[in-house]
């Protein structure tokens, strides 16, 4: 239905198409996405000629309402978001929220009076309704539930009787909604049907998932036992929350999501999410920041205005969505996002992310396990979490909506470990380090890419004085700039040489400057105990990271002296032809272990050329 106006959109799979396209409306839908939903993950040989069919239609069918439109492999319905019921709903219920109690209850009425029905009733296809459908029925029932509380603050014992009964009815395993109604009970004078309302639901919750009632249903029964008053509280307002992206049901229904107070536990479904109910429920982690923390920042952070005012450009409204911090081994990828982190904390009210994907390690993360840790500190019980990855997926971008909240994927190395992580959701941002482009995130999730360069000379010869002592840096300023040019401005090395300086107080910073000159020494030199402090074993990573073809190229090329590559040079000392030779390049380039300078012309830095000829051997590449 589109302002009152029904549109036929018949039976079938156009349905699962409409409802996709409508859960992720103004945002692209990659094709691929599209069949495997609509096919339950097993599509036909013939399912993308049949969706291209089913969203040509959709194009028909909208016309003059919406507009479908074709982005790289995938569509998106570019539509103003109140035209949809979804949509609607979700600003009636972010009204209600900031709204005293009397006037909320007629602003929920109205978002609940949107339903018809269960969500995607009519859509077929199991896989779509149970991955979109989940944020659905909570979104629904916590509105039910904020309903309920309110008209209970406001002492309407009649009406919240008649409003939960029906709910409860449909409900009859969810404890929150049925303590509800035992008070509204109690409250109106009616403790014998208070009572009778109690055993049956803890006969049922026995005989169905053999468990006793938790802390809301006992806490209620306790109360009309002892005759206590009603602890009638009204809904807290959000404080800093986000508008909470909720939605209706019926065949226009799009994407739900959590309310902004924090999931909880809902035994029957696994969540449940809304404001923060009475103190004697059971309530998980607020966000994933006390389960995986941001690392705290280094103390010796400095420049970056260029990174920094990238990632602002992100975060403002309506915000890129996912911002890839690029760049070699020893950059300051990782620091420079936490840093960036720690300032934007107010931005982000609802969490701030930390996840380690170790991408380039020998057992990388995998994403179905990164996704269980976000769960889990969401407040998704264990035996909740979904077994397959994609559908981890959706229930945690479902979870997400309507939050402001801050990933940080930390070392990812291939577009697989990333997307799935996406929360795709207005006021999320995502912040991946990766010693790859990861390219494909700007293609197809509209990511901005942001290279992470060596330090600028001053910035980087300020980070050696904040460890060393501004005083020791000017009585040797010369030296402390070779210093500097020796490790490439490369913040791993610059701190690995103000330890070895701090650990030897005796030595001058022309001292170290002259051991460092010595290229047959300088890796060595840039180390310190432990593998993640060393600039060798840190371009180690990114070497053993390379198909077989480009670290073949890569140590062939250790036998050229100085910076520059011609490409016509490296396949003749490779032994191959130019076409093979610049795809290699090509990669090396990816994994910044070279710079592409102007056409067919390559630099490397000098601390990855001294690498390559320690790996350097004749012959042609492997």
């Amino acid at each position: 239905m589109n302002n009152g106006r029904l549109i036929p959109l018949g039976s079938g799979r156009i349905r699962t198409v409409a409802a996709v396209l409508m859960s992720e409306v103004n945002q692209v839908v990659p094709v691929g996405r599209l069949i495997d939903l609509a096919w339950d993950a097993e599509p036909p040989a013939r399912a993308r000629g049949v969706v291209h069919n089913h969203v040509h239609r959709l194009r028909q069918l909208l016309a003059g309402h919406a507009e479908l439109v074709t982005r790289g492999t995938g569509y998106a319905l570019a539509a103003d978001p109140v035209t949809v019921d979804a949509t609607r709903f979700r600003h009636l219920v972010t009204a209600a929220r900031g709204a005293e109690p009397h006037r909320a209850v007629p602003v929920l009425r109205q978002a609940l009076g949107l339903w018809r029905g269960d969500a995607l009733a009519d859509v077929p296809g199991e896989r779509v309704r149970r991955m979109l459908g989940v944020g659905l029925a909570q979104s629904r029932v916590a509105a039910l539930q904020d309903l309920g509380r309110h008209l209970l603050f406001l002492g309407r014992h009649g009406e919240l009787i008649t409003e939960l009964t029906a709910g409860v009815a449909e409900h009859p395993l969810h404890e929150e909604l049925t303590a509800l109604l035992i008070r509204a009970l109690q409250a109106d004078g009616r403790q014998a049907e208070a009572l009778d309302q109690y055993y049956r639901a803890k006969r049922q919750l026995n005989d169905e998932l053999g468990i006793d009632p938790g802390p809301a249903l006992h806490g209620a029964y306790l109360a009309v036992l002892g005759g206590e008053t009603v602890p009638a509280r009204p809904v807290p307002a959000p404080g800093r929350r986000a508008p909470v992206r909720a939605a209706s049901g019926g065949p226009s229904a799009v994407r739900g999501g959590p309310a902004p107070g924090g999931p909880w536990h809902d035994r029957t479904t696994g969540v449940r999410s809304g404001p923060a109910p009475a103190d004697d429920i059971w309530r998980p982690p607020a966000s994933l920041a006390a389960a995986a923390p941001l690392p705290g920042p280094v103390p010796d952070f400095c420049g970056r205005e260029r990174e920094l005012a990238a990632l602002d450009r992100a975060a403002a409204p309506p915000g890129a969505g996912c911002v890839v911090l690029a760049g070699g081994a020893g950059t300051g990828k990782t620091t420079l996002a936490v840093e960036w982190a720690h300032r934007r904390r107010p931005d982000f009210p609802d969490g701030q992310f930390f996840i380690g994907l170790r991408g380039l390690g020998p057992e990388p993360g995998e994403p179905g396990a990164a996704l269980s840790l976000l769960l889990t500190a969401l407040g998704v019980p264990d035996e909740a979490i979904p077994p397959a990855p994609a559908d981890r997926s959706a229930l945690y971008r479902s979870l997400v909506v309507g939050r402001r909240i801050l990933v940080v994927l930390d070392d990812a190395g291939t577009v697989g470990q990333v997307r799935p992580l996406l929360p795709a959701a207005p006021g999320c941002l995502t912040v991946v380090t990766s010693r790859r482009r990861l390219t494909p995130l700007a293609v197809r999730d509209g990511a901005t890419l942001v290279t992470v360069c060596p330090l600028a000379p001053d910035d980087a010869l300020e980070m050696l004085g904040s460890a060393l002592g501004r005083p020791r840096i000017a009585a040797e300023e010369d030296a402390a700039r070779r210093v500097v040019g020796l490790c490439d401005r490369l913040p791993l090395a610059l701190r690995i040489s103000a330890a070895r300086l701090m650990a030897h107080p005796d030595w001058s910073l022309e001292c170290w400057a002259l051991r460092l000159t010595d290229e047959r020494r300088r890796l060595t030199e840039l180390s310190a105990p432990g593998e993640d402090s060393a600039m060798d074993a840190a371009l180690r990573v990114s070497h053993d990271a390379l198909s077989p073809g480009a670290a073949g190229l890569f140590r062939v090329l250790g036998l050229l002296p100085g910076p520059r590559i011609e490409v016509s040079r490296a396949a003749e000392l490779a032994g191959q032809d130019l076409d093979r030779t610049r795809r290699e390049l090509a990669e090396l380039c990816d994994a910044h272990l070279l710079q592409e300078h102007v056409t067919g012309h390559y630099l490397r830095s000098d601390l990855v050329r001294i690498y390559a000829r320690q790996l350097a051997v004749p012959g042609p590449a492997a």
